[in-house]
């Protein structure tokens, strides 16, 4: 089930969406099926399929930094350390995306050559976002986030009850990780909030 919340504010509003996954492959296609679902609940359907591609290479790195690369992964190979979180994050002018893992390891984008299979995750969510960065939770690991910016402000439609059902082979072991992925994803929204409402230069 995801955990979603309106948080009313001075100037404007904030909605936030997080899901806890295990750190497998298919991870990164529930993580698409959260933000297709998410931004069509905001009224942010334009988004879709820039908000997927971001997602999904940002998940697809938490797996290969922590997680397990086999398609088809046993499931008693799946243990409670193989878990990373995903977050959405919408205001009137931004929509941000954070993935958490467990490694401290911070992302390098690379330069692949012209036949490289892979290696270029990075610099498409470069091209793609406005910005992103590595955020340092006090929980431990890392959140990779991207910034997407947002061409109008509008305030989306009061919030429903959204369940998403995560299947078997992508749910998160529960753990001392878990733990640790939600606690860094509640201190990513509530640090960005607070920077967030802080009194703007006039």
């Amino acid at each position: 089930m995801t955990k979603e919340q309106e948080v009313p504010a001075n100037r404007d509003w904030v909605y936030t969406s997080s899901l806890q996954l295990a750190a497998v492959p298919s991870a990164a296609s529930c993580s698409r099926m959260l933000v297709r679902l998410t931004l069509t609940r905001w009224k942010l359907a334009d988004y879709i399929e820039t908000a997927e591609l971001v997602m999904s290479e940002l998940v697809t790195n938490a797996v290969q930094a922590t997680g397990l690369t086999d398609p088809e992964p046993k499931s008693w190979d799946i243990t409670a350390e193989h878990v990373i979180g995903v977050q959405l994050r919408a205001t009137g002018t931004s929509l941000v995306l954070d993935v958490w893992d467990r490694s401290p390891g911070v992302p390098v984008a690379k330069s692949p050559c012209d036949d490289a299979e892979g290696g270029r995750g990075l610099l498409l969510i470069g091209a793609m976002a406005k910005q992103w960065d590595v955020f340092r939770p006090h929980a431990g690991g890392k959140i990779v986030w991207a910034e997407l910016e947002l061409d109008r402000a509008a305030k989306p439609p009061p919030l429903t009850t959204m369940p998403v059902r995560i299947p078997g082979a992508t749910k998160p072991p529960k753990g001392p990780v878990h733990t640790m992925a939600e606690e860094a994803l509640l201190q990513r929204f509530l640090d960005a909030l607070y920077q967030w409402d802080e009194p703007q230069p006039i």
